[in-house]
């Protein structure tokens, strides 16, 4: 399986557990088993791939939307969200993203020196981090967001 089905895989899985197996079965019509092949990266379902129409039902449910993303990224593409997102125009602004920043870093890095103590890092110890990564480019969306904000002004 190339790296970029790997990817995808991985991303369509983290789509469906943030929404929910049951829930994603109800959204998409598909059946657990279904659902699973999708990112299963056995050899007997490495063509398989979540159709289109599925995942834009489960990314309005999601709290992220993995795939997307992850398709913008293998295109060195950046995703900017609205600003109707339920923390836009939290109080502080940029100081308070500046913080929930160092905190999240922190917790990657605290993260990454549980993890690589034996030298390995091992699969669930890298979701782990990448659940991490992850939270740490939605603040730095935030970031971005406000500081657009200000060149308005």
């Amino acid at each position: 399986m190339s790296s970029v089905a790997r990817y995808m895989k991985k991303h369509t899985e983290a789509l469906v557990k943030d929404v929910g197996i049951e829930a994603a079965c109800a959204l998409t019509g598909k059946s657990k088993a279904t659902l699973g092949r999708y990112y299963s990266e056995h050899a007997e379902h490495c063509d398989r791939f979540m159709p289109v129409d599925a995942v834009a039902r489960l990314e309005e449910a999601a709290s992220y939307p993995h795939v997307t993303a992850a398709l913008a990224e293998l295109k060195g593409i950046t995703l900017q969200f609205p600003d109707d997102r339920p923390n836009a125009g939290a109080p502080g602004g940029m100081n308070a993203d500046v913080i929930v920043l160092s905190q999240r870093f922190a917790m990657l890095m605290a993260e990454y020196h549980q993890s690589i103590t034996d030298g390995v890092i091992t699969a669930n110890e890298a979701k782990r981090l990448l659940t991490e990564t992850l939270q740490i480019q939605k603040v730095l969306i935030d970031i971005k967001l406000h500081l657009e904000d200000e060149t308005v002004r």
